[in-house]
């Protein structure tokens, strides 16, 4: 498909959770003239706890870099997981810097086909864990990790039986704790105010791995997922209309017939 933007975030490359797999089918299957890495992308806080980098993470690396030198505009957004973007950022004394054909921001505004402008940001500046609690917040992190590998492991033993398995236990959790639920409320609803304070008509963020697209107030909510879980993106139409897509799901590709040889169609 051909999109005028793609937004995607916590990819987590770097740690096991990754779904590189299907992201990278989503690139080759998807392009456009934005694309918006909306932060961590790399998970430098798992890199530092151990070194997990398989070649096919390399190879997302290597695509991302490929789709800017054919064109497309990449616009990294600096998330909590990196650290090395915003030690970079410091060191130049700036919050916009180049990285080859990628430009690094903390936050971005961007005008939808229809003239709707969208504050990008990652959005961990509206969690209050991480202002106020970091350390809570990194060991939550290590729990989370510790679901992630138990549902893998309950994915490869429902494989190996010959059972389809989509259930996710660490999403299970997640949805099923209230404080959770108000949690996610809570942030978006913040994110939504810190819009409306700039005069904007919405928001495209992350860092909850919580896909939504929805209307908060007079304000434009959009969260694009993450790589971990959901494999979800936001994408923009040509015409300016927006769209959550389910790549763990991902929509068939049409199959069409071969094409009849000569001798078929003359026969």
């Amino acid at each position: 498909m051909n999109y005028r933007s793609i937004w995607i975030s916590d990819v987590h490359l770097g740690t096991r959770g990754c779904q590189a797999e299907k992201l990278l089918d989503f690139l080759k299957k998807n392009d456009s003239e934005n694309l918006y890495l909306v932060g961590d992308i790399v998970d430098f806080w798992g890199l530092q706890r151990s070194w997990y980098w398989p070649p096919l993470h390399n190879t997302v690396v290597q695509k991302i870099l490929r789709i800017g030198r054919s064109g497309t505009r990449i616009v990294y957004v600096q998330g909590n997981h990196d650290p090395v973007w915003n030690s970079l950022s410091f060191f130049f004394e700036m919050d916009r810097f180049g990285f080859g054909t990628i430009e690094v921001v903390r936050e971005a505004v961007h005008v939808t086909a229809d003239g709707k402008a969208l504050l990008i940001l990652h959005g961990d500046q509206f969690d209050g864990l991480i202002r106020c609690a970091p350390v809570l917040v990194r060991l939550g992190d290590k729990g989370y990790d510790i679901l992630l590998t138990i549902n893998r492991n309950l994915h490869r033993l429902a494989e190996a039986a010959g059972i389809r398995y989509r259930w996710s236990l660490s999403a299970a959790v997640k949805n099923s704790v209230k404080s959770v639920a108000n949690y996610i409320g809570n942030y978006e609803i913040l994110v939504a105010n810190h819009v409306r304070r700039m005069a904007l008509d919405g928001v495209v963020c992350g860092h909850i791995h919580k896909a939504s697209a929805k209307r908060i107030g007079n304000i434009d909510y959009y969260n694009d997922g993450d790589w971990v879980e959901s494999c979800t993106a936001l994408v923009e139409h040509m015409d300016g209309r927006l769209e959550i897509v389910d790549w763990k799901n991902p929509p068939e590709t049409p199959v069409f017939p071969e094409e009849l040889s000569l001798a078929e169609a003359c026969p």
